[in-house]
């Protein structure tokens, strides 16, 4: 009996050096590239998530503000890139008169002082809102963002023209795959190769499924298949075989369960490289202030050697992090966002 005893625990032991040897990640050797961050809907107002349901008004949770500036808009997207964001994600919906309007909800009556969903209004009508009517971190005591940018809700056209080298990862809202076809209208109209500025595109399987028919070289991404990757790939990524739910996608990782993905990273990115699907660095699962970044010192649990994606809730205050030459903020607002971290901090704990 101790006889067998012995072999099965040798041919254990040798089991986990093979599988430690097949998934070392200094063995891969460093990936090419370098970090790139994206911006989620630019320079916006973050927000608690706790308790939050799909149909609530995330304007009205906002943490108390420390700058003005309102997500999707256009002078957001053009500050996040200056303040280190490599792409910036912005969400994408039709109008009723065939345009389409960069605004991240179903309905303006959250945001802005206007009733009805964005599809049923035109673009002018749109253009007459004022986005951070709705803002309030107390209660509805105080709207300190309201009269500030009336009229600063962006058509697509409006961005594109404005960003024409800034690639941005495109948000679809809606499970149509008419709006894929709708955006790459807009995307000729502009000129706009968004393979060649390494756009992206993600959303509900149905318009993805037809970005990915129009662009077969652009990447484009679902959150269920980004899901079932990362799942798929904590089962079975131990074999060295990568899952056929993470082919030509995106595998997300968050920063407090990067141990449970095999090889992580350099083995795990080269892997993936080699099925067309980039990495995706978010922030703690489960966290209450969104899926990115929202704290500097987060920068500091990647791996120096990762070379992919990081997503970020606030770029404001992450991006001057990684790039402190690219802080463009005064003293005054550096203070400010000191003392929003601080309490953002605190809220935490």
């Amino acid at each position: 009996m101790r006889r067998w005893l012995k072999r099965i625990a040798f041919a254990l032991a040798v089991i986990l050096l093979l599988l430690s040897i097949l998934n070392a990640s200094w063995i891969a050797g460093k990936p090419l590239g370098g970090i790139r961050l994206i911006g989620h809907r630019g320079v916006s107002q973050l927000f608690s998530h706790e308790g939050l349901g799909r149909d609530d008004c995330t304007a009205t949770r906002i943490e108390q503000p420390v700058h003005d500036y309102l997500e999707n808009t256009l002078r957001s997207i053009q500050t996040a890139r200056q303040m280190g964001a490599d792409m910036v994600e912005i969400d994408v919906a039709p109008t009723a008169d065939g345009k389409m309007a960069v605004f991240h909800d179903w309905a303006v009556d959250c945001r802005t002082e206007g009733k009805g969903n964005v599809r049923d209004l035109t673009m002018a009508q749109i253009k007459q809102l004022d986005p951070g009517y709705g803002y309030t971190a107390d209660g509805g005591k105080t709207f300190p963002l309201r009269g500030k940018q009336k009229g600063s809700i962006p058509s697509l056209q409006e961005v594109l023209e404005a960003v024409p080298s800034i690639p941005l990862m495109f948000n679809f809202k809606s499970k149509d795959p008419a709006e894929a076809d709708q955006l790459a209208r807009e995307l000729a109209a502009a000129r706009r190769d968004p393979v060649k500025l390494r756009d992206g595109f993600y959303g509900h399987s149905g318009p993805i499924d037809r970005i990915r028919q129009l662009y077969p070289d652009a990447w484009a991404w679902s959150i269920e298949g980004a899901k079932k990757c990362s799942k798929d790939y904590v089962l079975k990524g131990w074999t060295g075989i990568v899952p056929q739910s993470c082919r030509n996608g995106a595998i997300v990782i968050p920063i407090n369960y990067q141990p449970l993905f095999w090889g992580w990273p350099n083995r795990l990115i080269k892997r993936m490289d080699s099925v067309g699907t980039k990495v995706i660095v978010i922030g703690p699962s489960g966290s209450d202030n969104g899926m990115g970044l929202t704290l500097p010192e987060q920068l500091g649990k990647v791996p120096s050697s990762f070379k992919g994606y990081i997503w970020v809730e606030d770029i404001w205050t992450v991006g001057p992090a990684l790039r402190p030459g690219r802080d463009i903020r005064n003293q005054a607002q550096q203070d400010a966002a000191e003392a929003g971290l601080k309490r953002r901090r605190e809220a935490a704990n």
